[in-house]
């Protein structure tokens, strides 16, 4: 008997989407792909050669034209249409998420409405992309600033949110007048094949978008970045990768945007409300299943309340129940795959090998899957692999602490600086603390921070540029100046 998953496996494009067309890969090669649950695979789809980049890049330019003069209304009515179809299916894309991604129902609900606010949230900054209007300062002409479409974008997709990864930058560089090249992750290319049938229902043009997956992701992604007309790159990933495409960028000289790795400090000071941190610290450790940018990966807890804290936070890490994503009531559901599983395992191994202790979890459970059951370790070493490293996965590690300013330096001593928490019941001590902290976003009481209408990004090497919020439409826009007098 056909089980919902099948139902919603049976729907889903397998082909590159080219052109407003479903074609075969140029060189016949396909992916399978896995249910991380069960290890086994679940379609076969295309998988994109050089020509089919070739062929993507020219019908994005071959529709540029028409797109960026098309009314910006127009575009935002798309958008908007986009944003309700993503609404009423999201039952059947979070199964579908669910079963190429291994992420619990609830969360792939929660992506589903998150990825969908981007559609939205940008159809309605279609309309808004304003310019201005001066007198010189030595009063003979006028300056005239605009915002125009910067062209063809490429973008790089991850396997840890395939579809709000996919909106946060389809839904602005439509909005702006760009045609687009999405190249989503070799282990979750069905979501994206999803949301190219839906666009196109929703009423964007052919050529507007076009979705190659790909598992020669380095040689397609850098035939797509050498052909001349493309003007954007847009990446979600790892930091190595985004180093390199920086690499391969800047021997075109092309817009870069780069939301990279993390390495989120949690703090939690003396004066915080235990319960609060703990419930903010189930969020921001457990969304997506610690498989997310924005994960806290080290807990810094004052000494004074870090004994009721770990115990409170291993109680609750404990209680959730683990097993495939798409069973209703599952709470984590399994890792991606088995490097993510295995490279979890090292890290927790590495830690308890220098002296942390497992108040929860720790062991890779028996059975198929690519599972990793919740886990907090207590006086995590600082020289641990995991307090350097993004972890991915349900794993928090816990550090007790007795200065504030031994706290923050600790979180500061770190290449990465996309995001951190605060926990403290003295809201201007932590502005200060929020301030001090060297990153581009800060959870102050609050265990997730990611808005379609806020700024997403982070310093160092956690990236550049801006996804989200007004800022995030202008990355795909050239800052046109005329001079002129009437």
């Amino acid at each position: 008997m056909p089980t919902p998953i099948d139902s919603v496996l049976a729907s889903v494009p397998t082909q590159l989407f080219v052109g407003g067309e479903w074609r075969d890969s140029s060189d016949g090669a396909t992916i399978d792909v896995l249910d991380p649950a069960t290890a086994k695979p679940l379609l076969t789809v295309a998988s994109a050669g050089l020509g089919d980049a070739a062929a993507a890049v020219s019908a994005a330019q071959a529709a540029l034209d028409g797109w960026r003069r098309t009314a910006p209304r127009t575009r935002s009515t798309i958008l908007r249409r986009a944003y309700d179809l993503m609404t009423e299916r999201t039952q059947e894309l979070a199964l579908l998420i669910s079963a190429e991604n291994g992420k619990a129902l609830p969360d792939a609900r929660a992506e589903v409405a998150y990825a969908a606010e981007f559609f939205r949230w940008f159809s309605e900054e279609a309309v808004r992309l304003n310019g201005s209007l001066q007198v010189a300062p030595s009063g003979d002409y006028r300056i005239v600033v605009q915002r125009e479409p910067i062209g063809v974008a490429v973008l790089v997709t991850p396997w840890n949110y395939p579809a709000a990864m996919a909106t946060r930058k389809i839904g602005p560089a439509l909005a702006a007048g760009c045609t687009v090249v999405l190249k989503p992750a070799t282990d979750t290319p069905l979501t994206a094949l999803a949301l190219a049938a839906l666009l196109r229902e929703a009423g964007v043009p052919d050529g507007v978008v076009n979705v190659l997956p790909a598992h020669r992701s380095g040689q397609v992604v850098g035939a797509l970045l050498a052909d001349p007309a493309v003007r954007k790159v847009s990446f979600t990933g790892s930091t190595e990768v985004g180093i390199k495409l920086l690499h391969t960028a800047a021997d075109r000289v092309l817009s870069s945007s780069m939301e990279l790795g993390g390495n989120a400090p949690f703090l939690v000071l003396e004066d915080a409300d235990v319960e609060q941190a703990v419930a903010g610290a189930m969020v921001a450790k457990m969304r997506n299943g610690g498989e997310a940018c924005t994960a806290a990966n080290r807990f810094y807890v004052h000494e004074s309340v870090a004994e009721e804290f770990s115990h409170r936070f291993a109680t609750a890490m404990g209680e959730l129940r683990l097993g495939p994503g798409y069973d209703e009531g599952v709470d984590v559901g399994a890792l991606v795959n088995q490097a993510a599983q295995e490279k979890v395992q090292d890290l927790v191994d590495d830690a308890v090998g220098r002296g942390a202790e497992v108040l929860t979890g720790g062991t890779i459970p028996d059975g198929d899957g690519f599972y990793y059951p919740p886990t907090v370790l207590d006086n995590v070493a600082a020289e641990a692999e995991m307090m350097h490293d993004e972890i991915f996965g349900p794993v928090a590690p816990i550090v007790r602490f007795t200065e504030l300013e031994e706290a923050v330096a600790a979180a500061n001593r770190t290449d990465y600086g996309l995001i951190s928490y605060v926990y403290t019941a003295d809201l201007a001590r932590g502005m200060r603390v929020a301030e001090a902290l060297e990153c581009g976003m800060v959870g102050l009481n609050r265990g997730v921070v990611s808005d379609p209408s806020a700024p997403f990004g982070g310093v160092k090497l956690s990236g550049l540029g801006r996804e989200g919020g007004h800022e995030g439409m202008l990355e795909y826009t050239e800052t046109k100046y005329i001079a002129t007098a009437w």
